[in-house]
């Protein structure tokens, strides 16, 4: 049963009820894959995403980074090995790039490991997803990506939601006609086991222009 963790942001650690269910997912621990999302960065190592798991007593036997240091063939092979694949956060277009030069996506949805991204990792992990200045990209004309395509639905992570719902409903209601979009800020999680969509925190689904807060599960 594939398990894909859509994560926001955690200033501290994982809230201990997510971390309750990560040890319960995450039962193979030989080796964790971290793809950056800055990968021409030295300093995108995910020390801080690496930290939240120590935190929750969830260690591995390998830990890499895969970026342009690594070899593409190697970076394939790491993913295909990997007991938990994680997208780091930071910026998601480079990460997006990335992937597609890599020839990373197919991979990581064949894999069996637990996958999971925090912000722009999560966003990655999307079917499809809105680049747009008002959701915080640095471009003048709005595009809609292809993300890995793990589930059949998109996501706005890490996004200053409270201050901006009117914002973010005008802004993806065109793409929440096509395809339903989970939206969430800081310290959330969308978990997706089989057939079961899991929530932790405040997320909101739009779907055909509405927007609904949804209750939490985990």
């Amino acid at each position: 049963m594939k398990t894909h963790y859509y994560l926001g942001w955690f200033d501290n650690f994982f809230p201990d009820n997510l971390g309750r269910v990560l040890q319960e997912d995450i039962t193979d621990r030989k080796s964790l894959a971290m793809i950056s999302s800055n990968p021409l960065s030295y300093e995108d190592d995910g020390a801080t995403e690496r930290s939240w798991f120590d935190q929750a007593g969830i260690t591995c036997d390998e830990y890499h980074l895969i970026n342009y240091c690594v070899q593409k063939e190697d970076a394939q092979t790491l993913i295909q090995n990997a007991s938990v694949i994680f997208l780091l956060g930071g910026n998601t277009l480079k990460q997006n790039g990335f992937l597609m030069e890599y020839e990373l996506s197919d991979s990581i949805k064949k894999s069996r490991a637990v996958v999971m991204g925090a912000s722009a990792g999560a966003i990655s992990m999307s079917a499809k997803w809105l680049c747009s200045k008002n959701l915080g990209y640095k471009v003048e004309i709005s595009s809609v990506y292809d993300g890995i395509g793990l589930d059949d639905f998109s996501v706005l992570s890490h996004f200053d939601l409270e201050n901006n719902i009117e914002l973010v409903q005008d802004e993806l209601s065109p793409l929440s006609e096509e395809i339903n979009i989970y939206a969430s800020n800081k310290d959330c999680a969308i978990r997706v086991k089989g057939d079961i969509i899991d929530i932790l925190g405040n997320v909101y689904l739009i779907s055909h222009s509405k927007i609904q807060k949804l209750d939490e599960t985990i």
